[in-house]
């Protein structure tokens, strides 16, 4: 019969201690800190808290610790608590002011309150499961029902974010989220988008322009271009190439809410991170130049090369949301004085979704519509408009049809 191997030196021991429940086993080994310096590690349990009950499982416990010793993904056990752990991680996160005060928002709320407490090391793929479920069913803040799905998707992806950089840290050896089970990504599907026809388009904006709105450049600009709202808000004047028809996207203008410290409008590169130059047609431009005369005549400050395109009068940018409002109130107006039946309400962002869908449906290149919209590649596009493709697919399919008839 083979005898054991016998630890080498420097591997450990195992050592036996009593308990009132009988004998139990502990295990012994040294580790080399990042500055050179040993620390002598016992531990009594193994990694499932349970302790070790006999001699031969601490040895196996044992030998896993100096394979992960050799292998440099051992991770000694820490009382760093996963609250304190993700207000160090947010703290340190280089991203976009405004995704980092989006990840706070939802650690503080989603987060903190219900896994907080727990050490970081005793988070599993099964406690994290539990928490989105919980968080689906009774995650509201209000108390009035759950999270959607998207939303606890994007609790996961932050998780997920965060443990990974445990890993790389040391704290812990692997990613229990990568064992957790959220939302599905279709149930977690943004809401069905809703855009106008090129009919119902060209009746707001001619109802817009007749009622003499302030804002009328505003919703011509977003419809024509397909800015986002936050490009659009932080365009000046110096981004307007009259020459040439176009505008420079280069920045975006986004609203940053931090609990205790109020909100704040911050201005950083457009969502893809790098500029982009959209084409305009005459009558866009010719109601810019319009727009930028009558600024002027109000004060010569609005019309100065590095005044706000669509700012206030009194020079600064239009608070984001309340321009959303603005547009929201003035499609009420215009399905009240229209009638209801000739314009569905929709959002905002939804004038961006219009200028996509029109051009894909009237057979504009996925790879111009992205470049249009400021998509990081055609993929994005592809995937987001997906649902005015099969029209296209048909119109395809029947130009093929007619060349091989041709041809025949």
């Amino acid at each position: 019969m083979t005898k054991p191997r016998r630890r080498q030196a420097g591997e450990g021991g195992i050592s036996q201690y009593d308990t009132k429940a009988g004998p139990r086993y502990l295990i012994k080994y040294t580790i080399v800190n990042d500055d050179g310096s040993k620390k002598v590690v016992l531990r009594r349990r193994d990694k499932d808290g349970q302790p070790f009950l006999d001699r031969k499982a601490a040895a196996a416990a044992l030998g896993d610790i100096n394979a992960e010793i050799r292998k440099g993904s051992h991770v000694v056990s820490n009382k760093v608590t996963v609250g304190e752990y993700l207000a160090e991680w947010l703290d340190g996160l280089r991203k976009e002011p405004s995704t980092v005060s989006s990840y706070r928002k939802n650690v503080r709320l989603h987060l903190t309150p219900h896994i907080g407490a727990l050490r970081l090391e005793q988070l599993t793929g099964t406690r994290l499961t539990k928490l989105y479920r919980q968080l689906e069913t009774s995650g509201r803040v209000d108390g009035q029902g759950g999270l959607s799905p998207r939303t606890v998707r994007y609790v996961h992806t932050i998780v997920h974010s965060a443990l990974g950089a445990a890993v790389r840290t040391g704290l812990l050896a692997r990613n229990p989220a990568d064992k957790a089970d959220p939302p599905s990504a279709k149930s977690a599907a943004s809401p069905e988008m809703r855009y106008w026809s090129a009919e119902e388009l060209r009746g707001f904006l001619d109802w817009s322009a007749a009622r003499d709105d302030e804002l009328h450049v505003a919703w011509l600009l977003l419809a024509m271009t397909g800015m986002r709202r936050g490009e659009a808000l932080s365009l000046r004047w110096s981004d307007v190439d009259w020459n040439a028809g176009r505008v420079s996207v280069q920045r975006a203008l986004s609203l940053i809410r931090n609990k205790g410290e109020g909100e704040q409008l911050l201005i950083g590169p457009p969502k893809a991170g790098r500029p982009r130059v959209v084409d305009l047609d005459p009558g866009t431009v010719a109601a810019l130049k319009a727009h930028r005369a009558a600024r002027g005549a109000i004060a010569l400050s609005l019309a100065r090369d590095d005044a706000y395109v669509l700012g206030n009068l009194d020079g600064s940018p239009r608070h984001p949301e309340r321009f959303s409002r603005s547009f929201t109130t003035c499609v009420a107006a215009a399905r009240r004085d229209r009638g209801e039946d000739t314009l569905p309400a929709i959002r905002l962002h939804d004038v961006r979704h219009t200028h996509a869908s029109l051009l894909l449906r009237a057979g504009t290149p996925v790879k111009v519509v992205s470049e249009r919209l400021g998509h990081a590649n055609p993929t994005i596009t592809l995937g987001t408009y997906a649902h005015v493709m099969p029209g296209m697919q048909r119109e395809a399919a029947d130009r093929f049809a007619a060349l091989l008839q041709g041809g025949a």
